[in-house]
């Protein structure tokens, strides 16, 4: 079996996932994953492959998200350490079952909630994304009201496992989300 490829990622999540912003937040976590992989010198399609395919199981079990995830992967030609690093991002959230110990884990886990909270700020501004600062992004983040379904201290359990500040995190996360400005739909408006 060969690493999880974006490509093979789409084809799975088509399978699985018929709701448009699932494809959305799929497209935007993989593309934070993206950006945390140049940082850390990893693989950045595979990480990007990932971060596409973490939420599988969510539009057909949104009670027991990412305890289906191996089901639908198995027969697939998904690797265990894919579909391992996929379920970690549910730690403690949806399940005990694999706690995030690899950087690829542990940036999945983190960028998940933090896309929402970046979609939010970005679809606000009459700039999109475009020219985000990592100031502006903290300033929304510390209001509990804003996004408020994004979950801000997953997002600090996560930098803390990976060692490094919001701030930096942040940074990484809007330039990833930068590269799929269109795509997200975020760009400036009109």
């Amino acid at each position: 079996m060969a690493k999880l490829t974006l490509n093979r990622a789409k084809e799975l999540l088509q399978k699985h996932v018929s709701e448009a912003h699932l494809f959305t937040h799929a497209l935007a976590v993989s593309a934070a994953m993206g950006a945390m992989a140049a940082h850390f010198g990893e693989d950045v399609e595979h990480w990007q492959a990932i971060g596409y395919l973490h939420d599988v199981d969510f539009e057909k079990f949104p009670e027991e998200h990412c305890l289906h995830v191996r089901e639908l992967l198995d027969g697939e030609g998904v690797e265990e350490d894919d579909i391992v690093a996929i379920l970690s991002h549910g730690y403690g959230l949806c399940t005990n079952e694999v706690e995030p110990t690899t950087p690829l884990m542990k940036s999945l886990f983190t960028v998940d909630e933090l896309t929402g909270i970046v979609m939010a700020a970005a679809l606000m501004r009459p700039t999109g994304i475009s020219d985000m600062e990592v100031k502006s992004l903290k300033k929304k983040f510390k209001d509990k009201g804003f996004a408020a379904k994004c979950d801000r201290a997953v997002i600090q359990q996560g930098c803390e496992m990976l060692g490094m500040p919001l701030d930096e995190v942040m940074a990484i996360v809007i330039a990833g989300m930068q590269t799929q400005t269109e795509a997200l739909g975020i760009g400036p408006k009109a």
